[in-house]
C-alpha cells in the first residue's frame, strides 16, 4: 500500500522531469546541431549499435512495475498484467527521445566530418569486428583487473604483515 500512496507523487515528479527533459531537448534544437550532422551521428550510433543497451530499458521498467503493482494488490494481478503492457505500448515512442539525445552528444562530441568519417569506418568488415569485440574484450579486460586487483591485495596484505612482524622480532 506504501507504494500506492507514494504513487502519484512519483508521477508528478515523473512528469516535472519529462517536461523538463523536453523543453532541454527543444531548446537543443534550436542551438543544436544541424540536421546533417545529427544525421551523421544516426549512421555512427547504427553502425556501432550504440544504441541496442537501451533496448530492454522499457520492458524492464515494465517488468519492475508489474512486479511492484502485485506485490502491492495481489487480487489485481490480472489488471496490472494488461494495464501495464498498455502503458509500455503508450510509452514506447519515447524511445525517439532517447535515441535524439544520444545523436546529439555525438553531434556534440564530434564534427560533421568526424562523424561521417566514423560511420565509413565502422560500416567495414573491421569496424563491425570491432564493434562484436568491444563489449568482450571490455569485460574479459575489467574480469583481470578484479583479478590483478585481488591478488595484488593479497600480496600487499602479506608483504604489509610480513614487515610488521619483522619490525616487532627486531625489537
Amino acid at each position: 500500500m506504501k507504494l500506492i500512496k507514494s504513487f502519484p507523487r512519483a508521477a508528478v515528479l515523473g512528469a516535472v522531469m519529462m517536461a523538463t527533459g523536453c523543453l532541454s531537448t527543444a531548446a537543443l534544437a534550436q542551438d543544436g546541431p544541424s540536421e546533417s550532422h545529427l544525421a551523421a551521428a544516426k549512421k555512427v550510433t547504427i553502425a556501432t549499435r550504440m544504441l541496442e543497451p537501451f533496448d530492454d530499458i522499457l520492458p524492464l521498467l515494465a517488468e519492475q512495475t508489474r512486479t511492484a503493482f502485485i506485490q502491492a494488490q495481489p487480487t489485481r494481478a490480472e489488471d496490472v498484467i494488461d494495464v501495464t503492457q498498455k502503458i509500455a505500448l503508450q510509452l514506447a515512442p519515447k524511445r525517439a527521445l532517447l535515441n535524439e539525445r544520444v545523436y546529439t552528444l555525438w553531434a556534440e562530441s564530434f564534427t560533421e566530418e568526424e562523424l561521417n568519417q566514423l560511420a565509413e569506418f565502422y560500416s567495414t568488415d573491421l569496424g563491425q569486428k570491432l564493434t562484436r569485440s568491444i563489449p568482450v574484450v571490455t569485460s574479459k579486460s575489467v574480469a583481470s583487473a578484479r583479478e590483478w586487483q585481488d591478488a595484488l591485495s593479497t600480496e600487499m596484505v602479506t608483504l604489509v604483515q610480513q614487515e610488521l612482524e619483522r619490525i616487532d622480532s627486531a625489537q
